[in-house]
């Protein structure tokens, strides 16, 4: 009579064993880029112009891109542009979505335009911003390489795109200023200030007598006993003056 029971090893491929037969198809998100600050423009309304399509002939393999570049650039559009103005048209034009493989190497190129229009008809300024990553060796899963590929390519587009806009079309760009609170007004802490001694008070009736009075200063004392002029000098070779004598009185001898 056969053994009807599940040997270990068996037991253990059944999980992959049904995955198989049941396909096991992988799932990929779609790229969206809405956690990226959005860029505000002055116009009343974009719009988004595919001007490249793939050729779907080799060495193209957009079809076997589980989110295909178009896509992506669709929804890069449609999450980082805003119009908030009143008048004029903004373009989004995609210029470059191909998705290529030579040998062992994988392309994705991408390239878009924004084109600014305050009329119909007449552009006014445009951004330009071309990205591009590469795989290069052996491929054991082709879907997910190519998403990889293209989500790379994705996020140095919207990097560049940035900078081509903000260096382009600063002009039509919308800045706001965001309000900020009030700040409370705090008194400032001061070191206190140095007490100076009081000068004593003033006793009634004016200082005494004897202390110097405030006043301007006085002009310098004169000197006293300034000597007199000098006698005047006798002539050179004159005879040295006679002293004078004392007058006796008569009868002193």
């Amino acid at each position: 009579m056969p053994d009807n029971r599940l040997t270990r090893r068996a037991s253990l491929l059944l999980p992959c064993l049904l995955a198989a037969c049941g396909g096991g198809e992988q799932t990929f998100p779609p790229l969206r880029y809405n956690y990226l600050p959005p860029i505000r423009l002055n116009v009343a309304g974009i719009s988004v112009e595919q001007r490249f399509y793939p050729s779907g002939l080799p060495p193209d393999i957009t079809s076997q891109d589980p989110v295909h570049p178009v896509e992506a650039m669709h929804a890069m559009a449609d999450d980082r542009l805003q119009a908030v103005g009143t008048s004029g048209q903004a373009v989004f034009a995609i210029t470059n979505a191909a998705l290529t493989k030579r040998g062992d190497v994988i392309t994705c190129a991408l390239a878009v335009e924004l084109e600014i229009y305050p009329t119909p008809g007449v552009r006014s300024g445009f951004a330009q911003a071309v990205a591009s990553r590469q795989h290069i060796g052996s491929v054991d899963d082709m879907a997910a390489t190519l998403y990889d590929v293209t989500k790379n390519a994705m996020n140095a587009l919207n990097v560049e795109f940035e900078y081509q806009v903000q260096r382009n079309l600063q002009p039509w760009l919308a800045t706001t200023t965001a309000v900020q609170p009030p700040v409370q007004q705090q008194p400032l802490e001061t070191a206190p200030a140095e007490q100076q001694p009081e000068a004593p008070p003033a006793p009634p009736g004016g200082p005494p007598s004897g202390m110097p009075q405030p006043g301007p200063p006085s002009a310098p004392p004169q000197t006293l006993n300034a000597p007199t002029s000098a006698p005047p000098a006798a002539a050179p070779g004159a005879p040295p003056p006679r002293p004078t004598l004392p007058v006796l009185p008569p009868g002193f001898h």
